[in-house]
């Protein structure tokens, strides 16, 4: 619940960015009005924003003497962080833009677990690092740009436990991420981004020393980030200026996404003592969905939608076939939403929303040994909250990046425990309207 009423004030501030920036659009009497033509988006900026996100954490135990890994869990965790940023940008062409940036984050991203070494919290946390990388963008209209990016990751993960540990619990760990994104001009200097970061730290951050043997981590992480930066110099002109497409608001729209994930099950014991936040698991997705969108005063935009989706999105709780012991496999495999949205236009062609609704999941699990395995299917209810951008790119094709945090009820499993299963996903996603 803690997770939840900090995304839910994140969901309200970033609400509140775009409804002082639609009333600020509506004081001139132009409420929709894009920033004027000639927009700049070469030259230095700084940022500021947060996001939210999850960590999934591969484990293995190295036996003494360095032979064969025994596969565990994969752990998962979540949290929310803030970040500060700076970067380059330069336009090659009118619509083609490459730069680079750098920025700092902190946060609780943390996989943890409640009274299992006596009363208290193990926790494993994300606490600060940083980026540096390069992204590559193209103007989907004058005002919107939309970029891919990739770079080198710096973290500082800390494991705090209630009692004393015999071994190292701090480790500072390098890795890749790759990302996707969106930004928007929406008054003056200032812009507005939302994104999507997968980071990789590798398979080398290991606890050692455990009877002479080791226990190895590999933290991925899935980020949506949410910022605004101000970009100097953006209003001296010598930017772009070609036409916007002419989009309508209002009608019915049929549509389909791609996107990637986490998933962070929380596990509570047959007796309800302890709990593990969480079980982890990530993979990739795709959907389609229709829906119906209303504009209201040149300014709100609210519609509902309903998608079905097929994922890969998969969680290993144990594997020990390498030894001919048993193997679990957890897959969220399709599943559909029922969601309404509102949202705030930027400008004439882009949209900053959030959304709500039902969401319906149905998970099959793998239980093997060699020569048996078994398969069961089960399914849970639950909810969705998120948020995004979407940006008209023709005069009837719009496009957008979205967050969506999924939580749903609990499921009771065969030895007494309970499975409560929730998942960070992100998805990129483009619709035709019939208008």
């Amino acid at each position: 619940m803690k997770f939840l009423k900090t995304f839910a004030a994140l969901l309200l501030s970033a609400s509140s960015m775009t409804a002082l920036a639609s009333a600020a659009h509506a004081a001139d009497a132009v409420a929709t009005e894009a920033p004027a033509a000639g927009f700049n988006w070469s030259g230095v900026y700084v940022g500021f924003g947060g996001g939210v996100g999850a960590v999934v954490r591969g484990t293995e135990v190295v036996a003494p003497g360095g032979s064969p890994t025994q596969g565990l869990m994969d752990l998962g965790g979540d949290g929310v962080f803030a970040e500060v940023s700076a970067g380059y940008d330069y336009l090659v062409s009118e619509r083609v833009l490459v730069g680079g940036f750098i920025d700092a984050h902190a946060g609780n991203i943390a996989f943890s677990v409640e009274n299992m070494l006596g009363a208290g919290e193990l926790s494993l946390k994300n606490k600060y690092g940083f980026d540096v990388a390069a992204r590559a963008g193209y103007l989907l209209t004058p005002t919107t740009l939309g970029y891919v990016l990739g770079g080198y990751t710096w973290q500082h993960i800390e494991l705090d436990a209630p009692g004393a540990l015999p071994f190292d619990t701090d480790k500072n760990r390098s890795g890749y991420v790759l990302g996707v994104g969106m930004e928007t001009a929406i008054s003056g200097n200032w812009t507005l981004k939302s994104e999507y970061r997968y980071a990789n730290y590798g398979n080398n951050i290991a606890i050692e020393d455990l009877g002479g043997g080791a226990l190895k981590f590999e933290p991925t992480t899935h980020t949506f980030h949410i910022g605004a930066n101000y970009r100097f110099g953006a209003q001296n002109g010598g930017g772009t200026s070609f036409a916007a497409p002419a989009y309508s608001w209002t009608g019915f729209y049929v549509g389909g996404a791609l996107g990637a994930g986490a998933i962070v099950d929380e596990l509570r014991d047959p007796s309800r003592t302890t709990s593990i936040q969480g079980i982890g698991g990530e993979g990739l997705f795709g959907e389609l969905n229709v829906g119906y969108d209303h504009e209201f005063n040149g300014i709100w935009v609210a519609g509902l939608q309903l998608g079905g989706r097929y994922s890969g999105m998969t969680t290993q709780l144990f594997d020990a076939s390498a030894f001919g012991g048993p193997k679990y496999e957890g897959k969220a495999d399709y599943g559909f939403d029922l969601l309404a949205r509102v949202g705030a236009k930027l400008n004439e062609t882009t949209l900053a929303y959030v959304l709500g609704g039902y969401s319906w999941q149905h998970v099959e699990e793998e239980i093997s040994v060699p020569g048996f395995s078994q398969t069961r299917d089960w399914s849970v209810n639950g909810f969705s909250v998120g948020g995004g951008l979407e940006t008209a790119v023709t005069n009837n094709v719009a496009v957008n990046l979205e967050y969506r945090f999924s939580q749903y009820n609990g499921h009771d499993n065969e030895d007494g425990s309970e499975t409560i299963p929730a998942f960070h996903t992100v998805r990129v996603g483009a619709k035709y309207k019939f208008n």
